[in-house]
Protein backbone atom coordinates (compact mmCIF):
# COMPACT_ATOMS: atom_id res chain seq x y z
CA UNK A 1 0.00 0.00 0.00
CA UNK A 2 1.17 3.64 -0.91
CA UNK A 3 1.76 6.34 1.92
CA UNK A 4 -0.93 8.56 1.24
CA UNK A 5 0.66 12.17 1.62
CA UNK A 6 -1.37 14.40 3.58
CA UNK A 7 -0.99 18.67 2.93
CA UNK A 8 -0.87 20.88 5.64
CA UNK A 9 -2.56 23.84 6.23
CA UNK A 10 0.31 25.78 5.02
CA UNK A 11 0.79 24.18 1.72
CA UNK A 12 -2.64 23.55 0.87
CA UNK A 13 -2.60 27.87 1.48
CA UNK A 14 -0.09 28.06 -0.89
CA UNK A 15 -1.09 26.37 -3.86
CA UNK A 16 -4.75 28.43 -3.02
CA UNK A 17 -2.68 31.67 -3.61
CA UNK A 18 -0.59 30.46 -6.75
CA UNK A 19 -4.13 29.21 -8.23
CA UNK A 20 -5.78 32.54 -7.40
CA UNK A 21 -3.31 34.46 -8.67
CA UNK A 22 -3.22 32.76 -11.78
CA UNK A 23 -6.68 33.03 -12.13
CA UNK A 24 -6.38 36.68 -11.50
CA UNK A 25 -3.47 37.40 -13.89
CA UNK A 26 -5.17 35.29 -16.46
CA UNK A 27 -8.61 37.62 -16.24
CA UNK A 28 -6.75 40.78 -15.97
CA UNK A 29 -4.84 39.73 -19.13
CA UNK A 30 -7.94 38.35 -21.04
CA UNK A 31 -9.70 41.96 -19.72
CA UNK A 32 -6.60 43.77 -21.30
CA UNK A 33 -6.00 42.12 -24.26
CA UNK A 34 -10.20 42.61 -25.05
CA UNK A 35 -9.96 46.16 -24.18
CA UNK A 36 -6.69 46.80 -26.72
CA UNK A 37 -8.25 45.07 -29.43
CA UNK A 38 -11.19 46.76 -28.91
CA UNK A 39 -9.98 50.43 -29.26
CA UNK A 40 -7.49 49.20 -32.15
CA UNK A 41 -10.52 47.96 -33.28
CA UNK A 42 -12.40 51.55 -33.01
CA UNK A 43 -8.81 53.37 -33.71
CA UNK A 44 -8.67 51.56 -37.25
CA UNK A 45 -12.29 52.04 -38.36
CA UNK A 46 -11.08 56.24 -37.13
CA UNK A 47 -8.38 55.59 -40.14
CA UNK A 48 -10.18 54.17 -42.78
CA UNK A 49 -12.99 56.69 -42.21
CA UNK A 50 -9.97 59.57 -42.40
CA UNK A 51 -8.09 57.98 -45.77
CA UNK A 52 -11.84 57.97 -47.25
CA UNK A 53 -11.98 60.87 -46.50
CA UNK A 54 -8.51 61.95 -48.23
CA UNK A 55 -9.15 60.10 -51.10
CA UNK A 56 -12.51 61.81 -51.39
CA UNK A 57 -10.86 64.98 -51.04
CA UNK A 58 -7.70 64.60 -53.77
CA UNK A 59 -10.40 63.12 -56.45
CA UNK A 60 -12.58 66.21 -56.27
CA UNK A 61 -9.82 68.37 -56.27
CA UNK A 62 -8.69 66.10 -59.63
CA UNK A 63 -11.91 66.04 -61.18
CA UNK A 64 -12.31 69.98 -60.74
CA UNK A 65 -9.09 70.20 -62.86
CA UNK A 66 -9.65 67.43 -65.13
CA UNK A 67 -12.24 67.43 -68.41
CA UNK A 68 -14.86 65.14 -68.12
CA UNK A 69 -13.80 62.74 -70.49
CA UNK A 70 -10.53 62.04 -69.01
CA UNK A 71 -12.38 62.03 -65.05
CA UNK A 72 -12.41 58.01 -65.64
CA UNK A 73 -8.94 57.60 -66.47
CA UNK A 74 -8.01 60.26 -64.00
CA UNK A 75 -10.04 58.35 -61.50
CA UNK A 76 -8.14 54.91 -62.06
CA UNK A 77 -5.19 55.86 -62.57
CA UNK A 78 -5.81 57.44 -59.14
CA UNK A 79 -7.36 54.52 -57.70
CA UNK A 80 -4.79 51.67 -58.77
CA UNK A 81 -2.02 54.05 -57.66
CA UNK A 82 -3.46 54.20 -54.48
CA UNK A 83 -3.84 50.06 -54.42
CA UNK A 84 -0.06 49.51 -55.62
CA UNK A 85 1.05 51.74 -53.32
CA UNK A 86 -0.66 50.64 -50.01
CA UNK A 87 -0.83 46.58 -48.72
CA UNK A 88 -3.62 47.38 -46.41
CA UNK A 89 -6.44 48.83 -48.80
CA UNK A 90 -8.24 46.15 -50.51
CA UNK A 91 -10.22 48.34 -53.38
CA UNK A 92 -11.35 52.09 -53.88
CA UNK A 93 -14.42 52.59 -55.45
CA UNK A 94 -16.17 55.84 -56.70
CA UNK A 95 -19.71 56.72 -57.03
CA UNK A 96 -21.71 59.18 -59.24
CA UNK A 97 -24.41 61.45 -57.17
CA UNK A 98 -27.04 58.26 -58.23
CA UNK A 99 -24.55 55.86 -56.59
CA UNK A 100 -23.64 54.70 -59.36
CA UNK A 101 -20.10 52.79 -59.70
CA UNK A 102 -17.83 55.12 -61.95
CA UNK A 103 -15.15 53.01 -61.39
CA UNK A 104 -14.04 50.16 -59.12
CA UNK A 105 -10.70 48.37 -58.51
CA UNK A 106 -9.86 44.73 -58.25
CA UNK A 107 -9.75 43.46 -54.93
CA UNK A 108 -6.77 41.34 -55.13
CA UNK A 109 -8.05 38.47 -53.47
CA UNK A 110 -8.01 39.89 -50.52
CA UNK A 111 -10.63 39.99 -47.95
CA UNK A 112 -11.74 43.48 -46.88
CA UNK A 113 -12.65 43.65 -43.05
CA UNK A 114 -13.32 47.33 -42.61
CA UNK A 115 -14.91 50.26 -45.41
CA UNK A 116 -15.51 53.49 -44.68
CA UNK A 117 -17.29 56.25 -47.84
CA UNK A 118 -16.53 60.01 -48.08
CA UNK A 119 -18.76 62.44 -50.45
CA UNK A 120 -16.73 64.27 -52.94
CA UNK A 121 -18.27 67.27 -52.41
CA UNK A 122 -20.73 67.44 -55.70
CA UNK A 123 -19.47 64.96 -57.32
CA UNK A 124 -20.78 61.74 -55.48
CA UNK A 125 -18.51 59.93 -53.06
CA UNK A 126 -15.52 57.44 -52.43
CA UNK A 127 -15.88 53.95 -51.03
CA UNK A 128 -12.62 51.87 -49.19
CA UNK A 129 -11.95 49.19 -48.23
CA UNK A 130 -9.04 47.83 -45.56
CA UNK A 131 -7.88 44.48 -45.29
CA UNK A 132 -7.08 45.16 -41.66
CA UNK A 133 -3.35 43.92 -41.44
CA UNK A 134 -2.25 46.26 -39.24
CA UNK A 135 -4.53 45.19 -36.69
CA UNK A 136 -3.62 41.98 -37.37
CA UNK A 137 -0.59 42.28 -36.60
CA UNK A 138 -0.60 44.87 -34.04
CA UNK A 139 -3.27 42.33 -32.04
CA UNK A 140 -0.90 39.32 -32.59
CA UNK A 141 1.98 41.53 -31.03
CA UNK A 142 -0.15 42.83 -27.99
CA UNK A 143 -1.09 39.67 -27.37
CA UNK A 144 2.01 38.12 -27.40
CA UNK A 145 3.46 41.22 -25.78
CA UNK A 146 0.61 41.06 -22.74
CA UNK A 147 1.20 37.09 -22.16
CA UNK A 148 4.65 37.50 -21.44
CA UNK A 149 4.55 41.05 -19.47
CA UNK A 150 1.93 39.03 -17.31
CA UNK A 151 3.87 35.66 -17.34
CA UNK A 152 6.91 37.17 -16.00
CA UNK A 153 4.88 38.73 -13.54
CA UNK A 154 3.54 35.68 -12.60
CA UNK A 155 6.60 33.70 -12.59
CA UNK A 156 8.31 36.52 -10.25
CA UNK A 157 5.37 36.83 -8.01
CA UNK A 158 5.28 32.49 -7.51
CA UNK A 159 9.03 33.17 -7.41
CA UNK A 160 8.38 35.82 -4.49
CA UNK A 161 5.89 33.43 -3.02
CA UNK A 162 7.91 30.36 -2.78
CA UNK A 163 11.25 31.96 -1.51
CA UNK A 164 8.93 33.58 0.95
CA UNK A 165 7.22 30.47 1.71
CA UNK A 166 10.53 29.01 2.14
CA UNK A 167 11.72 31.25 4.70
CA UNK A 168 9.40 30.87 6.67
CA UNK A 169 9.55 26.91 6.79
CA UNK A 170 13.26 27.26 7.03
CA UNK A 171 12.55 29.52 10.37
CA UNK A 172 10.00 27.29 11.45
CA UNK A 173 12.49 24.21 10.21
CA UNK A 174 14.63 25.78 13.19
CA UNK A 175 12.08 26.34 15.56
CA UNK A 176 11.16 22.59 15.13
CA UNK A 177 14.89 20.98 15.41
CA UNK A 178 15.01 23.40 18.34
CA UNK A 179 12.18 21.94 20.00
CA UNK A 180 12.93 18.26 19.25
CA UNK A 181 16.62 18.71 21.21
CA UNK A 182 14.63 20.23 24.37
CA UNK A 183 12.21 17.07 24.01
CA UNK A 184 14.67 14.84 24.12
CA UNK A 185 16.36 16.12 26.86
CA UNK A 186 18.97 18.51 25.48
CA UNK A 187 18.02 21.22 27.86
CA UNK A 188 20.05 24.83 27.20
CA UNK A 189 20.57 24.37 23.18
CA UNK A 190 20.12 27.74 21.55
CA UNK A 191 18.75 28.55 18.21
CA UNK A 192 21.12 30.97 16.25
CA UNK A 193 18.65 34.21 15.56
CA UNK A 194 21.01 35.20 12.49
CA UNK A 195 18.56 36.45 9.36
CA UNK A 196 15.69 36.23 10.43
CA UNK A 197 12.56 38.33 10.66
CA UNK A 198 11.97 40.54 13.63
CA UNK A 199 9.22 38.92 14.83
CA UNK A 200 10.73 35.45 14.45
CA UNK A 201 13.94 36.42 16.16
CA UNK A 202 11.81 37.98 19.15
CA UNK A 203 10.44 34.21 18.94
CA UNK A 204 13.96 32.69 19.14
CA UNK A 205 15.24 34.67 22.04
CA UNK A 206 11.25 33.56 24.05
CA UNK A 207 12.52 29.64 22.81
CA UNK A 208 16.59 30.31 24.46
CA UNK A 209 15.50 32.64 27.26
CA UNK A 210 13.17 28.86 28.45
CA UNK A 211 15.97 26.08 27.18
CA UNK A 212 18.46 28.29 29.56
CA UNK A 213 15.53 28.02 32.32
CA UNK A 214 15.18 24.52 31.69
CA UNK A 215 18.67 23.79 31.85
CA UNK A 216 19.27 25.59 35.04
CA UNK A 217 16.30 23.58 36.55
CA UNK A 218 17.65 19.91 35.52
CA UNK A 219 20.79 21.04 36.84
CA UNK A 220 19.56 22.34 39.63
CA UNK A 221 16.96 19.09 39.99
CA UNK A 222 19.42 16.23 39.05
CA UNK A 223 21.72 16.63 41.93
CA UNK A 224 18.37 15.98 44.00
CA UNK A 225 17.03 13.06 41.70
CA UNK A 226 20.12 11.34 42.18
CA UNK A 227 20.70 11.72 45.70
CA UNK A 228 16.84 10.60 46.28
CA UNK A 229 17.88 7.79 43.61
CA UNK A 230 20.78 6.73 46.00
CA UNK A 231 18.91 6.88 48.68
CA UNK A 232 16.65 4.68 47.17
CA UNK A 233 19.24 2.06 45.96
CA UNK A 234 20.77 2.54 49.49
CA UNK A 235 17.69 1.64 51.60
CA UNK A 236 16.85 -1.11 48.99
CA UNK A 237 20.09 -2.62 48.99
CA UNK A 238 20.35 -2.81 53.00
CA UNK A 239 17.18 -4.31 53.05
CA UNK A 240 17.62 -7.74 54.98
CA UNK A 241 15.17 -9.56 52.65
CA UNK A 242 15.72 -9.78 48.81
CA UNK A 243 13.91 -7.41 46.47
CA UNK A 244 13.51 -7.60 42.69
CA UNK A 245 11.40 -4.38 40.87
CA UNK A 246 9.54 -5.63 37.67
CA UNK A 247 8.39 -2.77 35.09
CA UNK A 248 5.02 -3.56 33.63
CA UNK A 249 6.71 -5.50 30.73
CA UNK A 250 7.88 -8.25 33.10
CA UNK A 251 11.67 -6.17 32.79
CA UNK A 252 13.90 -6.39 35.79
CA UNK A 253 14.95 -2.99 36.48
CA UNK A 254 16.33 -3.10 39.91
CA UNK A 255 17.54 -5.85 42.41
CA UNK A 256 19.26 -5.82 45.48
CA UNK A 257 22.31 -7.58 46.78
CA UNK A 258 20.45 -10.17 48.84
CA UNK A 259 18.36 -11.10 45.58
CA UNK A 260 21.45 -12.12 44.16
CA UNK A 261 22.44 -14.16 46.80
CA UNK A 262 19.03 -15.84 47.36
CA UNK A 263 18.85 -16.69 43.36
CA UNK A 264 22.10 -17.57 43.36
CA UNK A 265 23.00 -14.58 40.55
CA UNK A 266 26.02 -13.26 39.55
CA UNK A 267 25.82 -8.89 40.18
CA UNK A 268 23.45 -7.49 37.51
CA UNK A 269 22.73 -11.31 35.93
CA UNK A 270 19.31 -11.11 35.52
CA UNK A 271 19.03 -6.62 35.10
CA UNK A 272 16.59 -5.57 32.15
CA UNK A 273 16.15 -9.47 31.66
CA UNK A 274 12.38 -10.37 31.86
CA UNK A 275 12.03 -12.76 35.08
CA UNK A 276 9.58 -15.42 33.45
CA UNK A 277 12.89 -16.46 32.08
CA UNK A 278 14.99 -17.44 35.46
CA UNK A 279 15.54 -20.85 36.13
CA UNK A 280 16.03 -22.38 39.80
CA UNK A 281 19.13 -25.03 40.20
CA UNK A 282 16.72 -28.03 39.31
CA UNK A 283 16.19 -26.31 35.73
CA UNK A 284 12.56 -25.00 36.72
CA UNK A 285 11.07 -21.60 35.53
CA UNK A 286 9.53 -20.92 39.24
CA UNK A 287 8.41 -17.23 38.68
CA UNK A 288 6.71 -18.41 34.70
CA UNK A 289 3.36 -19.77 36.15
CA UNK A 290 2.81 -17.34 38.89
CA UNK A 291 3.45 -14.35 37.28
CA UNK A 292 0.95 -15.45 35.03
CA UNK A 293 -1.52 -15.82 37.41
CA UNK A 294 -0.85 -12.37 39.16
CA UNK A 295 -1.36 -10.98 35.69
CA UNK A 296 -4.64 -12.73 35.45
CA UNK A 297 -5.38 -11.64 39.03
CA UNK A 298 -7.84 -8.11 38.76
CA UNK A 299 -4.66 -5.38 40.43
CA UNK A 300 -6.92 -4.33 43.75
CA UNK A 301 -7.56 -8.02 44.68
CA UNK A 302 -3.30 -8.63 44.51
CA UNK A 303 -2.98 -5.29 46.51
CA UNK A 304 -4.82 -5.87 49.54
CA UNK A 305 -3.87 -9.61 48.87
CA UNK A 306 -0.15 -10.62 47.74
CA UNK A 307 0.30 -13.51 46.07
CA UNK A 308 3.05 -15.79 48.19
CA UNK A 309 4.58 -18.72 46.79
CA UNK A 310 7.56 -20.83 48.05
CA UNK A 311 10.04 -21.71 45.30
CA UNK A 312 13.79 -23.85 45.90
CA UNK A 313 16.67 -22.82 44.97
CA UNK A 314 20.39 -24.71 45.90
CA UNK A 315 18.24 -26.45 48.83
CA UNK A 316 17.54 -22.97 50.20
CA UNK A 317 13.35 -22.26 50.40
CA UNK A 318 12.59 -19.06 49.81
CA UNK A 319 8.90 -17.50 50.27
CA UNK A 320 8.23 -15.33 47.41
CA UNK A 321 5.78 -12.41 47.72
CA UNK A 322 4.62 -10.57 44.30
CA UNK A 323 2.41 -7.36 45.00
CA UNK A 324 1.70 -4.25 42.30
CA UNK A 325 3.38 -1.10 42.78
CA UNK A 326 1.63 2.25 42.28
CA UNK A 327 2.73 6.12 41.40
CA UNK A 328 0.83 8.43 44.00
CA UNK A 329 -2.03 8.79 41.76
CA UNK A 330 -2.19 5.00 41.34
CA UNK A 331 -1.10 5.06 38.32
CA UNK A 332 0.30 0.97 37.77
CA UNK A 333 4.26 0.49 36.99
CA UNK A 334 4.76 -2.70 37.62
CA UNK A 335 5.21 -5.00 40.29
CA UNK A 336 7.97 -5.79 43.60
CA UNK A 337 8.51 -9.43 44.48
CA UNK A 338 10.19 -9.69 48.09
CA UNK A 339 12.11 -13.12 48.70
CA UNK A 340 12.43 -14.26 51.97
CA UNK A 341 14.90 -17.05 53.08
CA UNK A 342 12.81 -19.59 54.97
CA UNK A 343 15.29 -22.66 54.85
CA UNK A 344 15.83 -21.89 58.60
CA UNK A 345 11.88 -22.20 59.19
CA UNK A 346 11.48 -24.81 56.96
CA UNK A 347 13.74 -27.04 58.78
CA UNK A 348 12.40 -25.92 62.25
CA UNK A 349 8.70 -27.05 61.02
CA UNK A 350 10.52 -30.36 59.79
CA UNK A 351 12.28 -30.76 63.07
CA UNK A 352 8.98 -29.92 64.94
CA UNK A 353 7.18 -32.76 63.31
CA UNK A 354 10.42 -34.47 64.41
CA UNK A 355 10.02 -33.43 67.83
CA UNK A 356 6.43 -34.11 67.95
CA UNK A 357 6.78 -37.73 67.13
CA UNK A 358 9.77 -38.08 69.45
CA UNK A 359 8.08 -36.49 72.60
CA UNK A 360 4.71 -39.01 71.55
CA UNK A 361 7.36 -41.93 71.54
CA UNK A 362 9.35 -40.69 74.39
CA UNK A 363 6.98 -39.87 76.64
CA UNK A 364 4.80 -43.38 75.69
CA UNK A 365 7.35 -45.56 76.70
CA UNK A 366 7.91 -44.21 80.18
CA UNK A 367 3.77 -44.03 80.46
CA UNK A 368 3.77 -47.92 79.30
CA UNK A 369 6.35 -49.26 81.60
CA UNK A 370 5.11 -47.32 84.48
CA UNK A 371 1.44 -48.51 83.97
CA UNK A 372 2.87 -52.67 83.36
CA UNK A 373 5.35 -52.02 85.93
CA UNK A 374 2.45 -50.50 88.85
CA UNK A 375 -0.30 -52.68 87.24
CA UNK A 376 1.93 -56.17 87.82
CA UNK A 377 2.88 -54.53 91.61
CA UNK A 378 -0.53 -53.68 92.13
CA UNK A 379 -2.07 -57.23 91.70
CA UNK A 380 0.85 -59.82 91.91
CA UNK A 381 2.19 -58.05 94.79
CA UNK A 382 2.33 -60.25 97.47
CA UNK A 383 3.34 -62.87 95.42
CA UNK A 384 6.98 -61.56 94.81
CA UNK A 385 9.76 -61.49 97.50
CA UNK A 386 11.07 -58.09 98.51
CA UNK A 387 14.17 -58.30 95.57
CA UNK A 388 11.50 -58.55 93.10
CA UNK A 389 9.52 -55.87 94.53
CA UNK A 390 12.79 -53.42 95.23
CA UNK A 391 13.29 -53.91 91.38
CA UNK A 392 10.49 -53.11 90.16
CA UNK A 393 10.30 -50.24 92.30
CA UNK A 394 13.76 -49.02 91.14
CA UNK A 395 12.62 -49.72 87.55
CA UNK A 396 9.46 -47.68 88.22
CA UNK A 397 11.78 -45.03 89.20
CA UNK A 398 14.08 -44.69 87.10
CA UNK A 399 11.03 -44.29 84.67
CA UNK A 400 9.46 -41.09 86.59
CA UNK A 401 12.80 -39.53 86.44
CA UNK A 402 13.21 -39.81 82.72
CA UNK A 403 9.52 -38.88 82.48
CA UNK A 404 10.25 -35.65 84.84
CA UNK A 405 13.40 -34.55 82.65
CA UNK A 406 11.34 -34.93 79.55
CA UNK A 407 8.66 -32.71 80.85
CA UNK A 408 10.79 -30.50 82.85
CA UNK A 409 12.70 -29.82 79.17
CA UNK A 410 9.31 -29.24 77.48
CA UNK A 411 8.46 -26.43 80.02
CA UNK A 412 11.76 -24.66 80.20
CA UNK A 413 11.56 -24.73 76.23
CA UNK A 414 8.26 -23.45 77.18
CA UNK A 415 9.17 -20.75 79.61
CA UNK A 416 12.30 -19.62 77.30
CA UNK A 417 10.38 -18.92 74.42
CA UNK A 418 7.99 -16.72 76.42
CA UNK A 419 10.93 -14.89 77.15
CA UNK A 420 10.55 -15.37 81.07
CA UNK A 421 12.92 -13.35 83.27
CA UNK A 422 15.91 -15.38 84.96
CA UNK A 423 16.71 -13.42 88.25
CA UNK A 424 19.90 -13.10 89.18
CA UNK A 425 21.90 -13.94 92.39
CA UNK A 426 25.15 -14.29 94.18
CA UNK A 427 26.21 -17.77 93.63
CA UNK A 428 28.91 -19.80 94.15
CA UNK A 429 29.79 -22.23 90.83
CA UNK A 430 31.51 -24.72 92.51
CA UNK A 431 29.19 -25.54 95.05
CA UNK A 432 26.71 -25.91 92.34
CA UNK A 433 28.83 -28.31 90.61
CA UNK A 434 29.25 -30.55 93.52
CA UNK A 435 25.25 -30.78 93.87
CA UNK A 436 24.88 -31.17 90.50
CA UNK A 437 27.67 -34.26 90.22
CA UNK A 438 25.76 -35.77 93.63
CA UNK A 439 22.53 -35.77 91.84
CA UNK A 440 23.04 -37.43 88.63
CA UNK A 441 25.32 -40.33 90.57
CA UNK A 442 22.34 -42.37 90.89
CA UNK A 443 22.29 -42.99 87.01
CA UNK A 444 25.49 -43.57 87.05
CA UNK A 445 25.22 -47.04 88.31
CA UNK A 446 23.90 -48.54 85.96
CA UNK A 447 27.03 -48.10 83.93
CA UNK A 448 29.65 -48.32 86.67
CA UNK A 449 30.27 -44.88 85.27
CA UNK A 450 32.91 -42.59 87.76
CA UNK A 451 32.44 -38.80 87.87
CA UNK A 452 35.79 -37.17 88.38
CA UNK A 453 35.63 -32.92 89.28
CA UNK A 454 38.46 -30.22 88.82
CA UNK A 455 37.64 -27.05 90.59
CA UNK A 456 39.69 -24.08 90.93
CA UNK A 457 39.35 -22.13 93.86
CA UNK A 458 40.04 -18.78 92.69
CA UNK A 459 36.59 -18.55 91.08
CA UNK A 460 34.39 -15.48 93.09
CA UNK A 461 30.74 -16.04 94.12
CA UNK A 462 29.18 -13.91 91.23
CA UNK A 463 25.99 -13.69 89.82
CA UNK A 464 23.88 -16.20 87.66
CA UNK A 465 20.43 -17.79 87.87
CA UNK A 466 20.96 -20.80 89.84
CA UNK A 467 18.62 -22.95 88.67
CA UNK A 468 19.18 -21.96 85.17
CA UNK A 469 22.59 -22.92 85.47
CA UNK A 470 21.75 -25.91 87.71
CA UNK A 471 19.53 -27.31 85.11
CA UNK A 472 21.96 -26.73 82.26
CA UNK A 473 24.74 -28.30 84.00
CA UNK A 474 22.70 -31.59 85.05
CA UNK A 475 21.68 -31.46 81.34
CA UNK A 476 25.45 -31.67 80.10
CA UNK A 477 26.06 -34.19 82.68
CA UNK A 478 22.85 -36.60 81.94
CA UNK A 479 24.10 -36.40 77.95
CA UNK A 480 27.77 -37.54 79.01
CA UNK A 481 25.89 -40.47 81.03
CA UNK A 482 23.93 -41.48 77.97
CA UNK A 483 26.52 -41.97 75.52
CA UNK A 484 29.24 -42.79 78.20
CA UNK A 485 30.56 -46.67 77.72
CA UNK A 486 30.41 -48.93 80.48
CA UNK A 487 33.10 -48.71 83.05
CA UNK A 488 33.83 -45.23 81.28
CA UNK A 489 34.81 -41.85 82.96
CA UNK A 490 33.34 -38.31 82.92
CA UNK A 491 35.41 -35.73 83.73
CA UNK A 492 33.85 -32.03 85.04
CA UNK A 493 36.13 -29.19 84.76
CA UNK A 494 35.40 -25.52 86.85
CA UNK A 495 38.07 -22.87 85.60
CA UNK A 496 38.89 -18.95 85.70
CA UNK A 497 39.55 -18.13 81.82
CA UNK A 498 40.33 -14.67 82.04
CA UNK A 499 37.23 -12.58 82.91
CA UNK A 500 34.81 -15.66 83.04
CA UNK A 501 34.41 -18.90 84.51
CA UNK A 502 34.45 -21.91 82.15
CA UNK A 503 32.36 -25.10 83.05
CA UNK A 504 32.54 -28.19 80.81
CA UNK A 505 31.83 -31.99 81.06
CA UNK A 506 34.26 -34.28 79.22
CA UNK A 507 32.87 -38.19 78.41
CA UNK A 508 34.43 -41.44 76.37
CA UNK A 509 31.64 -41.77 74.41
CA UNK A 510 31.33 -42.00 70.37
CA UNK A 511 32.00 -38.04 69.78
CA UNK A 512 30.42 -35.89 67.24
CA UNK A 513 31.20 -35.64 63.44
CA UNK A 514 32.62 -32.09 62.87
CA UNK A 515 29.86 -31.06 60.16
CA UNK A 516 27.07 -31.11 63.13
CA UNK A 517 29.16 -28.81 65.52
CA UNK A 518 27.16 -25.90 64.28
CA UNK A 519 23.74 -27.31 64.56
CA UNK A 520 24.22 -29.43 67.92
CA UNK A 521 22.65 -26.73 69.89
CA UNK A 522 19.38 -25.78 67.69
CA UNK A 523 16.13 -26.33 68.43
CA UNK A 524 14.70 -30.15 67.80
CA UNK A 525 18.28 -31.06 66.12
CA UNK A 526 19.45 -34.32 67.10
CA UNK A 527 22.11 -36.44 65.51
CA UNK A 528 20.51 -39.47 64.19
CA UNK A 529 23.18 -42.38 63.15
CA UNK A 530 24.26 -45.79 63.76
CA UNK A 531 26.24 -43.96 66.38
CA UNK A 532 23.71 -41.68 68.22
CA UNK A 533 20.50 -44.41 68.48
CA UNK A 534 19.87 -42.36 71.97
CA UNK A 535 16.69 -41.54 72.13
CA UNK A 536 15.35 -37.47 73.50
CA UNK A 537 13.29 -34.15 72.52
CA UNK A 538 15.62 -32.05 70.62
CA UNK A 539 15.54 -29.47 73.56
CA UNK A 540 18.13 -30.48 75.90
CA UNK A 541 21.21 -28.73 74.29
CA UNK A 542 19.16 -25.90 72.72
CA UNK A 543 18.34 -25.01 76.14
CA UNK A 544 21.50 -24.84 77.42
CA UNK A 545 22.54 -22.50 74.97
CA UNK A 546 19.55 -20.47 76.11
CA UNK A 547 20.03 -20.28 79.41
CA UNK A 548 23.42 -19.62 78.55
CA UNK A 549 24.08 -16.93 76.01
CA UNK A 550 20.63 -15.55 76.21
CA UNK A 551 20.36 -15.00 79.57
CA UNK A 552 23.54 -15.04 81.15
CA UNK A 553 25.34 -13.15 78.23
CA UNK A 554 27.44 -16.33 78.15
CA UNK A 555 29.10 -18.70 75.43
CA UNK A 556 28.34 -22.16 74.62
CA UNK A 557 31.40 -24.65 72.89
CA UNK A 558 31.97 -28.28 71.89
CA UNK A 559 35.01 -30.12 71.26
CA UNK A 560 34.39 -33.08 69.85
CA UNK A 561 36.17 -36.13 67.70
CA UNK A 562 34.47 -39.17 66.21
CA UNK A 563 34.96 -42.24 68.36
CA UNK A 564 37.62 -39.82 70.70
CA UNK A 565 34.71 -38.65 73.07
CA UNK A 566 32.81 -35.03 73.17
CA UNK A 567 33.29 -31.96 75.58
CA UNK A 568 30.62 -29.93 76.16
CA UNK A 569 30.66 -26.98 77.80
CA UNK A 570 29.97 -23.01 78.73
CA UNK A 571 31.74 -19.47 79.84
CA UNK A 572 29.85 -17.28 82.24
CA UNK A 573 30.96 -13.75 83.12
CA UNK A 574 32.24 -12.59 86.37
CA UNK A 575 32.23 -9.48 86.75
CA UNK A 576 28.85 -8.78 86.17
CA UNK A 577 27.01 -5.57 87.36
CA UNK A 578 23.56 -5.76 89.37
CA UNK A 579 22.09 -2.05 90.42
CA UNK A 580 19.71 -4.07 93.03
CA UNK A 581 23.15 -5.08 95.16
CA UNK A 582 24.41 -1.39 95.26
Amino acid sequence: MEKQVSLTAQNRLIIFGLIFSTILIVAIAFFATFNIQKNLNEGYQNFAQVVSKILAAESDELIAKTPKTEIYSTLKKHADSIIYSSNDVVFVEFLDNQGNSIYKTSENNKMHNITASSPMGTNGSVIVGLSGNIITKISKTTRASMLFVFTVAWIIFAFVVLINTYLITRELRILHDGVHKISSGEFGFNIKDKDVSSEVKELFNSFNNMSNKLHIYEEQNIEQLTLERNKLEAVLMSIANGVVVCDNNDNVVMVNNHAHKLLDLEENQILYMKIQNYIDTAGNYCFKDKIEEFKDTPLEVMENKPLEFNIQVDKRVIKSIISPMFTRSKDYLGYIIVLIDMTKEAEIDAMKSTFISNVSHELRTPVTVLRSYIDTLYNYGNDFDYNTQKEFIGTINQEIIRLNGMVNDILDFSRMEANADMEKSLNNINYLVDSCVERVKALTKEHNLTINVEKSDDIPEFLFNYDGIERALTNLLSNAIKYSPDNGQITVSIKKNGENAEVSVTDQGCGIAPEYHDKIFDRFYRVENSAHTVKGTGLGLHLVKTTIEKYHNGKVFVISKVGKGSTFGFTLPINVYDESLV
